[in-house]
């Protein structure tokens, strides 16, 4: 052995085992190597499924305008309350959402109104309204449910309607004279009601001048002849025969119609150039920046369009197209019900946890939904209905949430996305990138924005089934 070896003060390499290293070791040699990478990569996306179904409509100039016929029956809507200990009062104000006061514009009017109801506790079982007797009243439903019944043609009961907190019946007292019920009312779980009397609501008008006004106006108005939506009717002659006269008519429109204004998602994407100068093999920085960048935008996009109060789906169905569960969890009776209410629907939109709730509802039942092909993934279906995907519908604290149908497409009077394409520095349609220059630190900044809103064009375009829970 050579004096080198025997005076060299390192000593041998071991390996992991406590032997001698014999070669070099592969943390060494990948010193001398180049890594296989992968993109980066980002656990925020998601399959868009809303984005991807959505047929998208050029919005020249920003706006998107919903014309429809004139239609008479509005602010059919919810009421809020307030409560302070055990007892509730109705928030004046939103009176103005029964269709009989919408309109009314008279505070005062509104405060002895909200005065004069009286609070009512229900328990399972006891019944609010009778078929066949007078209508004692307008009833607001605080917080509980109650279920309308009618007798079917042998004689038994089948409920038409389910009443939750905000709804309310009997507001023909307000209008008509003499009304009777046409349907039983029966509270199915501890319920709070508020009721003003049909004597109260006789000395209110007979003292409220304002109110005894808008209410005959409302009489006049109603009495106009509309269709079985509300809508100004089309006069049609049909099954005649010689020479009658025929009817003439025309086509009245919304004198107010809604609009809907682009909205927008912004960020601002910084790059050092160092970074994109020497950076830039076998990846592209800017680009995979800007790609990831886009992703988070689109996802931002999607959650804006559900949940957005101005324009987003969940805000924006008509509250005549909501309905509740009949039991909490999403049965088959209930997705029919859902499905049924609409003309042509064409998709079921629902969280992921909905999803797994409504296949044990199935299972429960002895009940297997079918599956369909679509967009080169086969998802569950009801009905033949694709049922999507969706994580940006919520999920309430009580493990609630909510389950979308709809129908798209103009053509169809459906549910359309609203972009404009076209956009200086365009990148994708309705998303720029545009070059804001590079500052005093070498930092080049990109503005990157994407334009987008939705749009329901009839009201049975759009349905929810609300408070299904998906913890059972």
């Amino acid at each position: 052995m050579s004096d080198s070896v025997l005076n060299d003060p390192t000593p041998p390499t071991q390996t992991d085992n406590g032997q001698e290293q014999t070669s070099l070791s592969t943390a060494a040699a990948r010193n001398l190597a180049s890594t296989t990478k992968s993109a980066p990569q980002m656990q925020e996306i998601t399959s868009r499924w809303l984005l991807r179904i959505l047929p998208w409509v050029q919005t020249t100039g920003g706006t998107y305008r919903v014309n429809r016929r004139l239609t008479y029956t509005v602010g059919d809507g919810r009421v809020q309350f307030t409560t302070e200990g055990a007892a509730v009062r109705v928030i004046p104000s939103e009176l103005g959402e029964i269709a009989q006061l919408r309109g009314l514009g008279d505070e005062a009017a509104f405060e002895a109104i909200a005065d004069r109801f009286e609070q009512r506790e229900l328990s399972p079982g006891e019944r609010l309204a009778t078929s066949g007797e007078p209508v004692d009243g307008l009833h607001l439903i605080a917080h509980g449910r109650v279920d309308q019944l009618v007798s079917g043609p042998y004689g038994e009961q089948a409920t038409v309607d389910v009443l939750v907190d905000g709804d309310h019946f009997g507001a023909q007292a307000l209008t008509e004279d003499g009304p009777v019920w046409d349907g039983d009312a029966v509270a199915s779980v501890p319920t709070t009601v508020l009721t003003l009397s049909s004597d109260a609501i006789a000395e209110l008008t007979e003292r409220i001048p304002a109110l005894a006004e808008h209410l005959e106006h409302y009489r006049s108005e109603s009495s106009a002849r509309s269709n079985k939506y509300g809508e100004a009717a089309i006069d049609i002659a049909a099954g005649h025969s010689g020479e009658p006269d025929l009817p003439r008519t025309f086509v009245d429109y919304e004198r107010s119609p809604r609009e809907y204004e682009l909205s927008v998602a912004q960020t601002v994407l910084r790059v050092h150039t160092r970074v994109a100068d020497l950076y830039n093999k076998p990846m592209n920085q800017m680009e995979q920046q800007l790609r990831l960048t886009v992703e988070a935008l689109r996802e931002q996009q999607e959650e804006q369009m559900v949940n957005n109060r101005e324009f987003g789906l969940l805000h924006n169905a008509a509250l005549e197209q909501r309905i509740p569960t009949r039991t909490g969890p999403p049965t088959p009776d209930d997705l029919d019900e859902l499905i049924s209410r609409r003309r042509k629907p064409e998709y079921l939109l629902a969280h992921p946890k909905a999803i797994a709730a409504i296949g044990r509802e199935c299972n429960k039942r002895g009940l297997y939904p079918s599956t369909v092909e679509f967009g080169g993934h086969h998802l569950p279906a009801w009905r033949g209905l694709p049922i999507l995907p969706c994580n940006k519908l919520p999920i309430s604290a009580n493990r609630t949430t909510s389950i979308l149908c709809m129908r798209t497409g103009e053509d169809e009077q459906g549910v359309v996305g609203l972009h404009q394409t076209g956009l200086p520095d365009e990148y994708e349609p309705g998303l720029s990138v545009r070059f804001m220059g590079i500052d005093d630190k070498a930092v080049t900044s990109y503005l990157v924005s994407a334009y987008y809103s939705a749009a329901v064009l009839v009201p049975d375009a759009l349905g929810i089934l609300e408070n299904v829970e998906i913890g059972r």
